[in-house]
């Protein structure tokens, strides 16, 4: 397993890394993802010990909080052997103090986190969605008093747009609050959006990409092709509407591909999508999911060999989507491509 540092951060985290979102599923998305209970996580988490994967990632809305239950039921008597990653944020209730990243709502949400992972401090806590009704200053104020009191180790964003990252990075700047080393978004090679500015944001304030749903929501697993309907075991019959929006032309377009480099490397579809993803720039961790074992391990190989550059670059032209204004110029318009070289 390589392992590379998150950001500006001397945390080293290793290029794949787990999501627990399949862990206690409940409700009409988390269980359809899974079901996974504490015997089965446990498991899993063994695997992925034995594998040198050792970040496991969830969230308090995962089935409202069965997640992270279930994730500290499974790694409970190994904790220094674990990196654990959690968000707060999103609505996990009706009342006015169940959503946000008010002090009060942080305080509370880390330490009902703290609580259910069965540890005394998380290494990273991320927001899951930025809030615009509480100011940056008291976001970032609450998240230095959590990280001095020993709670928390570092901290990351996720699902930011660019201005809301950045502003954020120079309130901490200013005020020499904790900095988020780790950016988690969505990127896969049928949704790369998050090139147009968020890369070269990370790229130049070195912020970390957590990928999640590397496998575009699953529509990237070799099974959905053109001409053929959606599998009748699909998750997708009922999570399609949660996830980011796909083309579906270009995707097949893209399954194309993917099934040609299998046939020409050995490897499986998910392997091939989860490999172009760790050769990306900024990325350090890809976080990946499995409803079971023979799923895991499965994702598992996607690590330790390489694409060609040929089949990266096949890869790459398949993909590729105009990109809207302001960036478009950028990538097709000679001048503006001189001022901003694209990142390799």
């Amino acid at each position: 397993m390589e392992y590379r540092n998150l950001g500006a951060s001397g945390l080293r985290v290793p290029v794949l890394s787990f999501g627990a979102g399949t862990f206690g599923g409940s409700g009409p998305l988390f269980g359809a993802w899974g079901t996974t209970d504490a015997v089965e996580a446990r498991r899993l988490v063994d695997i992925c010990l034995e594998a040198g994967v050792n970040l496991f990632d969830t969230a308090d809305v995962y089935s409202a909080g069965a997640s992270e239950d279930v994730l500290g039921q499974a790694i409970r008597g190994r904790r220094d052997a674990v990196l654990i990653s959690t968000k707060t944020a999103l609505p996990t209730g009706d009342g006015p103090a169940d959503w946000g990243t008010s002090r009060s709502r942080l305080i509370r949400s880390v330490d009902d986190a703290l609580r259910r992972l069965g540890t005394e401090y998380i290494d990273l806590l991320q927001l899951h969605a930025f809030d615009a009704s509480t100011p940056i200053e008291e976001v970032l104020s609450t998240l230095d008093g959590l990280v001095k009191a020993g709670k928390l180790r570092y901290v990351g964003a996720s699902n930011f747009a660019g201005w809301e990252l950045m502003k954020s990075l120079a309130v901490s700047e200013k005020h020499a609050y904790p900095r988020y080393v780790a950016h988690q978004v969505y990127y896969s090679l049928a949704g790369r959006d998050y090139e147009w500015e968020l890369m070269p944001l990370a790229a130049d304030q070195n912020v970390g990409a957590l990928v999640w749903s590397p496998l575009a929501w699953g529509r990237l697993t070799g099974k959905i092709r053109r001409g053929q309907p959606l599998p009748e075991k699909s998750r997708l019959h009922e999570t399609a509407s949660f996830g980011p929006p796909v083309d579906d032309e270009k995707l097949f377009d893209i399954v194309e591909v993917l099934h040609e480099i299998a046939a020409e490397t050995g490897k499986t579809v998910p392997q091939i999508a989860i490999n172009w993803l760790i050769g990306r720039p900024t990325v350090s961790s890809v976080i990946i999911g499995a409803r079971n074992e023979e799923q895991l391990r499965q994702n598992l190989g996607a690590v330790g060999w390489s694409l060609s550059k040929e089949q990266v670059g096949k890869l790459d032209k398949v993909s590729a989507a105009l990109s809207p204004y302001p960036y478009f110029p950028y990538r097709n318009q000679e001048g503006f491509a001189k001022l901003n070289p694209p990142l390799t």
